[in-house]
């Protein structure tokens, strides 16, 4: 379905790259290591099964929720410049 002067599959090639970036980037920010059992910033307590299921964690639950909700996601992929988000 390319159009112009781009090969066919190119538009998919770039989804897929764009992907494997996303994924690329969400496991660079995994934590690692031995985990703490109190939290980093709160001083809580982390449970066991939390630091179980999560090697290297450093927050709690609450500060973890927190944090997450401050980070914002960046792409530098600009889909509302993009000819195919504007024929949909």
């Amino acid at each position: 379905m390319a159009g112009g002067w781009s090969r066919d599959g190119a538009v998919q090639d770039q989804i897929s790259a764009s992907v494997e970036d996303a994924v690329k980037l969400a496991r660079s920010r995994l934590p690692g290591g031995e985990g703490l059992t109190h939290c980093h910033e709160c001083e809580a307590i982390i449970p066991d099964a939390r630091r179980k299921a999560i090697p290297g964690v450093r927050l709690c639950v609450r500060c973890q929720s927190e944090l997450e909700e401050q980070q914002t996601i960046v792409s530098s992929f600009n889909r509302r410049g993009s000819k195919d988000s504007q024929l949909k």
